[in-house]
């Protein structure tokens, strides 16, 4: 078991299937939001969806009322920017992904192009075609890197289906074609609790992570040594549980039972 959430000083928060299921917010989590900022603790929003950028994503949470800053969101593509930037600064890079990725790695100075690149980074590319995907494929059969912003197989939707591919499928694809896997930097990978790190700067025991994915969300927390918390309101199912190796300290329906929780640590320390 992690620490006692009475403990926690920083609540790093997954939000596809943990805050907002597609264009819906889940039950609790505006006055589970609400209660932090009101309890003095601290949050990052911490996403591995790379299809959109962090302004997206305040705007997004702004309108379905819980106002905060990008500056309070990390997403797995500005993480990827970072690895890149701390090891081969003003490089050329192929992105097979959004605009908007484009955009946020402009915004570390790279340059984004398709001529000769010294690395193919793939996002959660909702703009993808067979073109892109064939260009991408030819420059990493003949040597050149390969990134992905993360490992998510699929992308829980607010519709029928249920799920969308994610990034992981999409380079799984890549890989059956070119025989290379690629460099990966989300959740759960070292480099995204790298750059969790350089914008929390908390001991390890300070902070939980909350989110609906086993094999992301919680195999990071539990490797890196923080509070894991699972809330069953996206991917992950309660029997999931019983056939995986990677165990969260706390399982929750959703963030409204989260916040129950929280607030009786709270009154019995009060």
């Amino acid at each position: 078991m992690g620490q006692s959430l009475g403990n926690i000083r920083c609540f790093v928060l997954d939000m596809d299937g943990t805050v907002y299921l597609g264009d819906k917010i889940l039950p609790g989590a505006v006055s589970f939001l609400e209660y932090l900022q009101w309890s003095k603790r601290d949050y990052l929003f911490l996403t591995n969806n790379s299809a959109r950028d962090a302004g997206y994503y305040a705007a997004k949470l702004s309108g379905m009322g819980f106002p905060c800053a990008p500056e309070s969101i990390l997403t797995s593509g500005a993480a990827t920017a970072q690895y890149l930037q701390c090891r081969h600064p003003n490089c050329r890079v192929f992105i097979l992904g959004t605009q908007e990725l484009k955009q946020e790695f402009l915004q570390y100075e790279f340059i984004v192009t398709e001529d000769q690149p010294d690395v193919v980074v793939l996002g959660f590319d909702l703009t993808i075609n067979y073109d892109k995907l064939a260009q991408a494929c030819h420059l990493i059969r003949t040597g050149t890197p390969f990134i992905a912003t993360h490992p998510d197989l699929n992308c829980p939707v607010d519709f029928a289906s249920g799920y969308i591919p994610d990034c992981g499928a999409i380079a799984a694809l890549i890989t059956a074609s070119t025989g290379v896997k690629p460099k990966v930097i989300g959740k759960p990978q070292r480099e995204m609790i790298e750059a969790l790190k350089l914008r929390k700067h908390y001991a390890g025991d300070a902070i939980a992570m909350v989110g609906d994915r086993i094999y992301t969300d919680i195999a990071m927390a539990n490797s890196a040594g923080l509070t894991s918390i699972l809330v069953l309101s996206g991917e992950t199912k309660e029997q999931d549980l019983l056939h995986s190796s990677i165990q969260p300290d706390y399982v929750v329906p959703s963030l409204a039972e989260l916040l129950a929780l929280l607030r009786q640590h709270d009154s019995q320390a009060g």
